[in-house]
């Protein structure tokens, strides 16, 4: 499989807007977690990365959210050619994961490219005032590579900004598969991220 990196988002970069159908077909909005941290996770239902992290990001979701994070996963794979990634999937995959997040399509790919995202998962964590203080891996986990999946990189961003502090933990890149991008419409910035 061909890695892809994250493209490290500079911090400090305001939350970019967006109004997605989730898989119920309600729209949510970023205004509807104003004054709250939120956490966009960029993410499909078929690649090796996210199923390596689904458990982990799923209950990591349900403990945060319940301490005040708000959490959505967005998906923006070209469904024309990756059908897996359709929103009937989405809805069965949200279930069957325990999902306790909104899952939202991103037809047009025009939010992830508002956000720079490149992989799956890329990870983004705004403050309350939805100011980019983490963006980067879930944890140095990978299929194949033997380490647990834990989520620490994310959790101690989170821990930090639900405790009002500055985020100082180290960031790196998220890694995995490049988003599906429709036939043409390949973003400019996402040229060269291949981590091999």
């Amino acid at each position: 499989m061909v890695k892809t990196a994250s493209t490290m988002l500079p911090l400090g970069t305001q939350a970019p807007e967006f109004s997605l159908p989730d898989v119920t077909g309600s729209l949510v909005t970023r205004s509807q977690f104003f004054s709250k941290p939120l956490c966009v996770i960029f993410m499909c239902n078929h690649c090796p990365f996210v199923i390596h992290i689904r458990a982990a990001m799923a209950a990591f979701a349900a403990e945060y959210q319940a301490r005040g994070l708000a959490v959505v996963g967005i998906s923006s794979n070209d469904v024309e050619l990756y059908p897996q990634d359709g929103p009937d999937a989405m809805r069965e995959e949200a279930r069957n994961a325990g999902y306790t997040f909104p899952y939202l399509f991103d037809q047009s790919q025009a939010v992830a490219i508002s956000y720079k995202a490149a992989c799956t998962p890329d990870i983004f964590l705004f403050d309350a005032d939805h100011s980019l203080v983490y963006r980067g891996q879930f944890d140095s986990s990978r299929p194949g590579n033997g380490l647990p999946v834990t989520g620490a990189d994310l959790r101690a961003a989170c821990d930090l900004v639900l405790a009002g502090r500055d985020v100082t933990v180290e960031q790196r890149p998220s890694i995995g598969c490049n988003i599906k991008w429709r036939r043409g419409a390949e973003p400019d910035y996402f040229t060269g991220l291949s981590a091999g």
